[in-house]
């Protein structure tokens, strides 16, 4: 009988194991490429009044239910939102200008102002604004991809919410710091969610380097188009500032502000 080789026996091995793993390394990292992979939100503004273009990387936002626009606005139509962590005296100014507007916007909220300012989130419900989700903590949930403690920072939020007004909160979503994956979307669908970007935001959020107001009010008014997202700071003291101006200008111009519930109810 002819004998076999030990070595003819474990090159082929070897080989074909080494093939195993670099295709298993590459299904990984394409996985995780498709699903996994960190994005940070932006779009590509523009000075001539026009939707912003969403780059093609970022076209696959349409189908986990996530909007940056209303895109099929029939009339010139502004949805004011805003990132609302805690209470610093301006975040009532904001409310108090948008009701002498007869207005409503979407405030998305963190569990901390809830605990601190009741009655300003009480108001914002009871003057028939959108209360939406930002999570509890604001952490960055591109770390998280595991529907247990993905659905635990909405849900937080959530139950601390109902307590309080005894209603429901709106069912959408703001990735903090616009940070996410494919993952984190089609997990805030699986849970029922509509996940908001915007369409136009500047730099407003740090109290210690609030920008001009002029200057602020300038660059906002340069960059309206119909069927914008506008995302404001509303403890930001040049936003409470400009925001008469601002809504009275763009009322004189035509235009309206919506309730982002437009953006799938047609």
């Amino acid at each position: 009988m002819r004998k076999i080789s030990v070595k003819n026996i474990i090159k082929p091995c070897v080989a074909l194991t080494v093939v195993l793993c670099c295709f298993l390394n590459s299904f990984c990292a394409n996985a995780a490429s498709c699903s996994c992979k960190v994005y940070n939100w932006y779009c590509k503004r523009n000075d001539a009044h026009e939707i912003p273009a969403l780059d093609r990387e970022l076209a696959f936002i349409k189908d986990y239910d996530a909007y940056y626009v209303n895109e099929n606005a029939s009339d010139k139509v502004i949805y004011l939102t805003f990132d609302a962590g805690y209470e610093n005296g301006n975040v009532e100014k904001i409310l108090d200008t948008l009701k002498s507007h007869n207005a409503t916007a979407a405030f998305f909220i963190l569990e901390n102002l809830i605990i601190r300012n009741p009655e300003l989130v009480k108001r914002m419900a009871d003057e028939g604004h959108l209360v939406c989700n930002h999570t509890a903590k604001h952490p960055d949930m591109s770390k998280i991809n595991d529907i247990e403690n993905f659905s635990a920072q909405l849900e937080r939020l959530e139950k601390v919410y109902f307590e309080l007004t005894g209603t429901e909160m709106a069912k959408i979503y703001r990735p903090p710091q616009g940070r996410f994956s494919k993952e984190n979307l089609e997990l805030a669908k699986k849970l029922g969610y509509k996940t908001v970007f915007w369409s136009f935001a500047y730099a407003d959020w740090d109290n210690e380097r609030q920008p001009d107001c002029e200057r602020s009010l300038e660059k906002l008014l340069k960059h309206t188009h119909s069927g914008e997202i506008l995302l404001l700071h509303p403890t930001s003291a040049t936003n409470a500032a400009i925001l008469d101006e601002f809504m009275t200008t763009l009322e004189s111009e035509g235009y309206r502000f919506g309730t982002l519930n437009e953006l799938w109810e047609k």
